[in-house]
């Protein structure tokens, strides 16, 4: 329950309770709160890892360094032979470059040392080669007094044996896999990739291609929306396309929720006499929520077919493109086992503060959601800008943006006023 939202819902009949318009959080959390994250897990190459989700915490078997070893390159003495101001002559006993291992340091010498070598025995600081002066009998002179563990990068300081350095849950990016690759793990459990099937609908959609006849259009979702699932790590099919008919999408939605872990269709969740999808949902599943106060996407549907999750959304490509980035992505996450604020994967987006550089006029009921990108001005200053069409149909707002900028409920902007904006690098990724 979710204030006064029931866990059920009708559709729009005029027998039955009318579905309420929920707000962009409510539907967040609705659906977050409703996730079934995959169980099944696997085991890969740490090489092909990138984009997994961590199955297990890993922990590391060594410390990282393995050994003190030398920050810089120059010479290795002990603290001990410098404790006073001035030039002190040493012997350079020997010399260490990094991958060697060095003899114990004899009392009144120095070893010459170079960056990732480990300290010889007896040695407990590094001074710099620039500070030093080689004699031409071979010794070194380096002023003193020397810091004791100057220019040592001490055992353990970066990782200790024994601790979590990767935690389950956690989407894996590439400076993963390099500190699990320090630690010397050469393989890692992941959850399995979660499998969406795409279900297209609508008499008008054709495939790419394909000549087109007077009234119909490409079917542009299908491919936008396969880009953003893969773009996920997610695995995905098409459940192909079925026309404006009760039976067929009746038949296409069973046969996708039997395949797959998450359906998406796309059209045929609004109230229009050709959509049929959210009563299909309604007769083979049962529907949840309908209808989000958001501009772009308020027919957004969400369900069950047996126990495989449905999520409906709306036909038109930027409204599609929104509520995915603001309901889906979130709940594609956490399918994947990804827990949140780790790995850098928030389920909610983040935002950030910047200037407009615009005005948006007309203050509506629903929360809007313009495509926009940032620009530098003359003087230095970011401000956002939006796309000058701002329609659901325009998927080239979508291409030319870089985010999109929030209009809260009942809200005007000004230029110069202070705006939200979602980077796609959050809402895409």
């Amino acid at each position: 329950m979710i204030g006064s939202v029931t866990t059920r819902y009708a559709s729009d009949g005029c027998d039955h309770e009318p579905a309420p318009i929920l707000s962009v959080e409510q539907v967040q959390r609705y659906l977050i709160e409703r996730v079934l994250p995959v169980a099944g897990k696997e085991v890969v190459a740490t090489e092909t890892a990138l984009g997994r989700v961590l199955a297990e915490d890993q922990r590391s078997l060594m410390n990282i360094p393995g050994a003190d070893n030398s920050a810089m390159d120059g010479y290795a003495l002990a603290s001990r032979d410098i404790e006073r101001a001035g030039e002190f002559r040493l012997v350079v006993s020997q010399r260490i470059a990094a991958g060697q291992v060095g003899q114990p340091l004899a009392p009144g010498t120095a070893a010459r040392i170079f960056t990732g070598a480990w300290l010889p025995p007896g040695a407990d600081t590094v001074a710099m080669q620039e500070h030093c002066r080689i004699e031409p009998d071979g010794t070194v002179v380096i002023p003193g007094p020397v810091t004791r563990g100057a220019h040592v990068r001490r055992a353990g300081e970066d990782i200790a044996a024994g601790v979590c350095i990767l935690r389950r849950g956690t989407r894996l990016r590439a400076q993963d896999l390099g500190l699990a690759a320090s630690v010397g793990l050469a393989r890692l459990p992941v959850f399995r990739r979660l499998r969406v099937a795409l279900l297209s609908t609508g008499n008008e959609l054709v495939e790419p291609g394909a000549a087109l006849r007077p009234g119909q259009i490409y079917n542009s979702n299908l491919y936008m929306l396969a880009g953003l699932l893969q773009g996920l790590g997610c695995e995905w099919f098409s459940a192909g396309w079925v026309p404006d008919d009760p039976t067929q999408t009746h038949e296409a939605l069973a046969r996708a929720a039997e395949a797959a872990d998450l359906v998406i269709a796309t059209g045929g969740v609004s109230v229009g006499e050709e959509d049929h999808v959210k009563a299909a949902i309604r007769d083979i599943g049962h529907l949840d929520l309908w209808r989000v106060a958001v501009k772009p996407g308020k027919p957004l549907a969400f369900g069950r077919i047996g126990a495989t999750p449905f999520l409906g959304l709306p036909g038109n490509p930027v409204s599609a493109f929104v509520t995915f980035c603001l309901f889906v992505r979130p709940f594609v996450q956490r399918s994947q086992g990804i827990v949140c604020g780790q790995g850098g994967a928030d389920t909610v987006p983040r935002s950030f503060p910047v200037v407009a550089g615009f005005e948006w006029s007309g203050a509506k009921k629903r929360r809007e959601y313009l495509r926009a990108r940032l620009r530098l001005t003359e003087n230095g200053a970011t401000i956002v800008e939006i796309y000058p069409n701002q329609s659901s149909a325009a998927l080239t707002s979508a291409a030319w943006a870089e985010g999109l900028v929030e209009v809260p409920e009942g809200h005007t902007v000004a230029h110069g006023q202070t705006v939200r904006f979602f980077p796609f690098s959050e809402l895409l990724s």
